[in-house]
């Protein structure tokens, strides 16, 4: 064990492509890990041709955009302008909901969401839905593409100049906010830049300010003297302090880290040497994040226990998952108002550093919560949620008739069957006993089954295991 504990952290071994074979085979397991990494979860037809088709293809289709997306995007910004121009706020998180349930490219919603986390940047204060709609889309564009390119977007990005205050810099009196959390949290982390680094680099951004909501530089307000940033000193100006976090050692190494947090483990802190391969890939093909993500997906890491159900789902990727497995459409208005209990309001992160994450997306009150969310989903009988994320409907979709074929389907398509034993014979209990049931007179016998595959659904939901990826 000791031995292969070591193995399984070696550097060279953890990044090299993972080959299935007799001791590591290609399964629904592991096609449900990538799927819930990557793309929230799979519904049956997606996990199914993920097991006929490997890893190395399944992977591909995920990084890439499929022939839909540009239909999609198009009548998604048709909504987001007028979402835009009317303010609204919770049309605004609905509008995000309804693209994670309904894209044909979940990956780049799901890195979507990285990056808001990432950046993290709260409507409470910029208060202009339009503003952080067009954050949105930048995050979005840049997502799987050049962190190098969406750097300098993000620090132009009005919502971003609103929220750490760069639209108040100005000559004499520059702002820090931005400068240092480009710095902490965006591009270095703490302990690669000085105090001096930051009051030098804030002078930089002195004179960026926003007119007709785009970004605008004033010359007139602009510190055009020399500024000493990480021992180097110029003329600086904000593009080319974004330009020189780039170009720091630490920044390459910062975000594998991240990268590896999000995709791989929250809980095994990795060493250096393990991060070394994945930021040295991140310099070589000059902060191409899809490469990155390529070559984490691809990892003997990823397919190893190390990396298995050791995140706690996020409340988006709770609900998302749960809908896109059942092929659902409920109303994104209903869950952006349900998320709210759960913990997590998209748009309004609890501070610059973004949620938590981890164990501090579970208690007592939001795993409460959560269940309650799942029931309302599944149960058909919620006045927000109706009937539009029916079990049932899944179940005939997919051929499953008697009362053990409904709870292998359901353990297969959302813990790929890796339950203890004893919770498989504790559901199959509650399916024999729920067959004697007095219900109501009045119920048909079809009324009966359906309540019961309904049921089943839910307490395979309030698993501890499907609150894990």
């Amino acid at each position: 064990m000791v031995l292969q504990q070591r193995a399984a952290l070696d550097p060279r071994w953890a990044w090299q492509t993972y080959r299935p074979d007799l001791k590591r085979p290609w399964n629904l397991k592991w096609a449900g890990h990538l799927y819930r990494r990557a793309a929230f979860a799979a519904n049956w037809q997606e996990l199914q041709q993920a097991v006929r088709d490997g890893p190395e293809a399944t992977v591909q289709r995920l990084l890439q955009p499929s022939p839909d997306q540009a239909a999609f995007d198009r009548q998604m910004d048709e909504l987001a302008e007028s979402i835009a121009k009317a303010n609204n706020q919770l049309h605004m998180r609905a509008w995000w909901l309804a693209r994670m349930l309904r894209t044909p490219f979940p990956l780049l919603e799901k890195m979507t969401l990285f990056w808001h986390n990432h950046f993290a940047t709260s409507n409470t204060k910029v208060n202009n839905v339009g503003y952080m709609l067009q954050q949105n889309r930048t995050l979005r564009r840049y997502a799987l593409g050049s962190f190098a390119d969406m750097l300098q977007a993000i620090s132009k990005d009005p919502a971003m100049m609103v929220w750490l205050d760069t639209n108040l810099s100005k000559k004499g009196r520059p702002n820090e906010n931005y400068a240092r959390e480009l710095m902490e949290l965006f591009s270095l982390g703490i302990g690669n830049y000085t105090e001096q680094d930051i009051r030098e680099a804030a002078r930089a951004f002195t004179g960026w300010e926003i007119r007709n909501g785009q970004f605008h530089f004033n010359r007139n307000e602009h510190d055009d003297g020399e500024k000493t940033v990480f021992g180097r000193t110029g003329r600086w100006q904000g593009e080319d302090i974004v330009r020189l976090c780039l170009e720091h050692p630490a920044c390459p190494r910062f975000l594998a880290r991240k990268l590896f947090r999000y995709f791989v483990s929250e809980t095994l802190e990795p060493s250096p040497e393990l991060l070394e391969p994945l930021a040295q890939r991140i310099r070589e093909t000059n902060y191409h994040i899809g490469e990155a993500v390529r070559m984490i997906l691809t990892s003997n890491i990823f397919y190893s226990e190390h990396a298995y159900r050791c995140r706690v789902k996020s409340p988006v990727e709770f609900a998302v998952g749960l809908i896109r497995a059942l092929q659902g459409q409920p109303s994104a208005i209903a869950l952006a108002n349900a998320l709210e209990n759960v913990g997590q309001r998209l748009f309004y992160p609890p501070s610059v550093k973004g949620w938590d994450g981890g164990p501090a997306w579970l208690n007592s009150t939001t795993l409460l919560a959560r269940n309650n969310l799942a029931q309302a989903l599944t149960s058909c009988e919620d006045p927000q949620f109706g009937s539009r994320c029916d079990p049932v409907r899944v179940v005939r979709k997919y051929g499953s008739n008697n009362d053990e074929e409904v709870l292998d389907f359901f353990l297969d398509l959302f813990l790929q069957s890796d339950v203890n034993p004893e919770i498989r014979t504790r559901l199959a209990d509650y399916l024999r006993q729920s067959a004697q049931f007095r219900w109501p007179a009045y119920w048909s016998e079809q009324d009966r089954h359906e309540h019961r595959i309904r049921a089943l659904c839910y307490l395979v939901l309030s698993q501890p295991e499907f609150q894990l990826d």
